[in-house]
């Protein structure tokens, strides 16, 4: 199967995203598969971006690893072989799963999303310069684009189904999931970010904003889920580049971005679904960037499985 269509494996998917299939294990396990599907303004792009999958799920093991002293995780392995030997089922399926696949505990999820914002920039940026403030709070004044948020901001937001998730005040989440699991997740949230953001500073990469969710597992432990610091869940600029006052370069589908903003602009794409053809060089070059950030974060190469 194309990694557009999806995989097909010898287990009941629950559930396909933007970009991951969901499989049933048991009642205590999942399997997550990130495909190559891209999507941007909410639209599923018709062309792979080769290896993305595996980056998402490799930069998500790698960073469960580094974060196993602050908070606990759903990631069971994401090696191939480890996942085949614990799930007999997928022996003869080693090529759908290398790489992209990750073994976890499950969870019933919280309905919010955990953002954390380090510099103010995207929709945080747009709403500040236009009202002074943030979820209808106020920040404080004179603010530049991309500018250091010091401490970082917790913005939480609702877990939209379709369209853009809505950005909501800690007040508003705690009234959704209670007071006391909002403080935890707003702590655990902190705790991973600081850590995040000092081991990225160290490797040249700054995470301006990022995502995460969590979910409580059957014996009532919280648990930090699905993807972690990745492209794709966060903001990731060049330190070497940084300059506050205007927007910054990113490592992430920036390429696909700006060709799909210049069809907008010139009046081949509306925006909605179907979107346009891809060229070559935009695959290449997003593709580029997610292997980049791989590379720059974890001191390695990606060991590249074939795309499915």
């Amino acid at each position: 199967m194309t990694a557009i269509a999806g995989t097909q494996l010898p287990l009941r998917r629950i559930g396909r995203g933007k970009v991951r299939d969901i499989y049933e294990v048991d009642d205590e396990r999942l399997l997550l598969v990130a495909t190559d599907r891209v999507s941007a303004f909410d639209v599923v792009m018709r062309e792979p971006i080769p290896h993305k999958g595996a980056v998402l799920t490799q930069i998500s093991a790698w960073w469960f690893g580094q974060l196993s002293d602050l908070v606990d995780h759903h990631m069971i392995s994401a090696d191939a072989d480890a996942i085949i030997a614990m799930v007999p089922a997928l022996d003869g399926h080693r090529g759908d799963i290398a790489g992209r696949a990750m073994l976890c505990r499950r969870a019933e999820v919280f309905p919010i999303e955990c953002v954390i914002r380090g510099y103010i920039t995207g929709s945080a940026w747009k709403e500040y310069s236009a009202r002074g403030t943030l979820a209808g709070e106020a920040l404080p004044t004179g603010l530049r684009e991309s500018d250091r948020l010091e401490p970082p901001i917790f913005s939480p937001a609702t877990k939209a189904v379709t369209g853009h998730d809505e950005n909501i005040t800690v007040t508003r989440m705690a009234e959704i999931v209670g007071s006391d699991v909002a403080r935890e997740l707003e702590r655990l949230t902190r705790a991973v970010y600081g850590r995040g953001r000092e081991v990225a500073e160290r490797r040249g990469i700054l995470i301006a904003d990022t995502k995460f969710e969590f979910g409580r597992d059957g014996s009532g432990s919280i648990l930090l889920i699905d993807e972690v610091l990745t492209p794709d869940s966060s903001r990731f600029w060049p330190a070497d580049g940084y300059q506050p006052g205007r927007a910054q370069p990113s490592f992430d589908k920036q390429p696909l971005r700006d060709y799909l903003d210049g069809e907008k602009k010139a009046g081949r794409w509306d925006g909605e679904d179907p979107p346009p053809p891809l060229p070559p060089e935009v695959v290449r070059a997003t593709s580029d960037r997610y292997l980049d950030a791989f590379v720059r974060l974890t001191g390695r190469a990606l060991d590249l499985p074939a795309s499915p």
